[in-house]
């Protein structure tokens, strides 16, 4: 399972500008004015090829008793409760304050291991920066400046070290696939279990944000060992006020992240929204094979159908790979064809793939349709071979491939996806550039 850090500290000591980095994107709002962060921020880090959950929190403020202030500490209180590893942020030029003793003091009652690290450090002495803060009896604190990526590999390099390396996608298949439930709330995620089930093992309420956690239960169905994963529902952050609920979120994506196929749980009573669009995006940004399962369809007429289909054909294009199924949970209509599907896409996830083939079908795509030129020259590609499975990555060796642009590399996805027959699950590809021997001569 991937390591959860979590970046702690008074407002704007810079946990948002160091979460971006991080997460190499511009998720978090960052600007000189303390309390911009309310919310909890969740996303993936990556250190080489090892990733890790990273969530930004909102500014500590232990003398908050009630208002917006209590809030954002109540949602960072829940966040350090999860966390593998506390960042705990302090700001280098401002010097050692009161509000730093205090929260100090807070996360040392937690008993989870913390980083002190002194932010905002780029031009200055590190030894200076760092005197102050020692009486935090944190230890060494680590000098950064999340700004400017000074010292940031380190600091993960120091968070990471005590948690073992778990290898992303490998699975042995030993104990079957693992097939996480996912979905927005009350759209019959836990029903859909007990269905599989033949026994009420989850509860099923009629009540949004009943699952808080993710519960996995190993099952056998027609002599086949499975592991389904039961999620608490994902919904929009606007609409999430209980502190617990938010709370169930790192687990859901981290259910996401350890099973093979994810079920896209949709009620066909209810518009295709935004939040489902983003849920099968970030279990297709994980590799997941992926099934869709459409629930309640017995509770819709043929106009509502038909207007589904056509919302899901526009609002979900990106799963043309996945297969679709309309059921009903409540009473076990479609679970059949449903669990078909799961077995065929956990298939496709693991498949091993040729290398002589590989190389055949790319070549064949190739000759349809050559890549575009860069300048006066065309990228070269020479042969394929398989990468890695759960989900399937081609290799493709040749000269100048980082020219290659989005359009083409999906194109070959298509093409490689349609040879081996691989539906339900995403397929990636990369890139390997021959080194230039005289690239050094001059």
């Amino acid at each position: 399972m991937k390591p959860t850090l979590v970046l702690v500290g008074r407002p704007n000591v810079g946990k948002s500008t160091l979460f971006n980095r991080l997460t190499r994107s511009r998720d978090a709002l960052v600007a000189d004015m303390p309390g911009l962060t309310r919310d909890r921020h969740y996303g993936i880090g990556r250190l080489g090829d090892r990733p890790y959950f990273v969530v930004d929190t909102g500014g500590l403020e232990p003398a908050a008793k009630d208002g917006i202030l209590a809030e954002m500490a109540r949602q960072a209180d829940q966040a350090i409760a999860e966390a593998d590893a506390l960042l705990f942020l302090v700001d280098g030029r401002a010097g050692l304050t009161p509000q730093d003793k205090q929260i100090a003091v807070e996360l040392r009652r937690t008993g989870r291991p913390v980083h002190l690290v002194v932010n905002k450090g780029e031009g200055m002495n590190r030894a200076v920066v760092a005197a102050d803060f020692h009486e935090l009896g944190f230890g060494d604190p680590i000098v950064i400046s999340a700004s400017h990526g000074d010292g940031v590999r380190g600091l993960i390099d120091a968070a990471l070290a005590p948690f073992p390396v778990d290898p992303e996608g490998e699975d042995d298949g030993s104990g079957g696939p693992k097939v996480a439930i996912i979905g927005r709330p009350n759209v019959g995620k836990s029903t859909l279990i007990n269905a599989l089930l033949g026994e009420e093992r989850v509860i099923a309420f009629d009540m949004p944000g009943t699952t808080r956690d993710a519960i996995s239960i190993p099952f056998e169905r027609n002599g086949k060992n499975y592991t389904l994963i039961d999620t608490a529902g994902l919904r929009r952050k606007g609409k999430v006020f209980e502190a617990i609920e938010k709370f169930s979120v790192i687990k859901t994506l981290q259910a996401i992240e350890q099973s093979n196929v994810a079920v896209l749980v949709l009620d066909a009573s209810q518009d295709i929204s935004e939040q489902d669009a983003h849920i099968a995006g970030f279990a297709l940004e994980s590799g997941r094979a992926m099934v869709v399962a459409v629930n309640k369809w017995d509770a819709v007429d043929s106009y509502r159908r038909e207007q589904l289909k056509n919302d899901l054909a526009r609002k979900l294009n990106f799963l043309s790979w996945a297969k679709f199924h309309y059921i009903s949970a409540l009473e076990g209509d479609g679970i059949g064809a449903l669990m078909r599907s799961v077995d065929g896409a956990y298939a496709a996830a693991m498949i091993k793939l040729a290398t002589p083939k590989l190389t055949r079908t790319l070549q064949a795509a190739i000759t349809k349709q050559a890549p575009p030129r860069h300048g006066i020259f065309r990228p070269k590609m020479r042969y394929a071979h398989q990468g890695g499975s759960n989900p399937p990555v081609v290799v493709v060796h040749g000269n100048a491939l980082e020219h290659i642009p989005d359009s083409y590399k999906r194109f070959l996805e298509r093409n490689f996806m349609e040879v081996f027959k691989l539906q339900g699950t995403p397929l990636r590809i990369q890139f390997k550039t021959a080194r230039n021997p005289f690239s050094d001569t001059e």
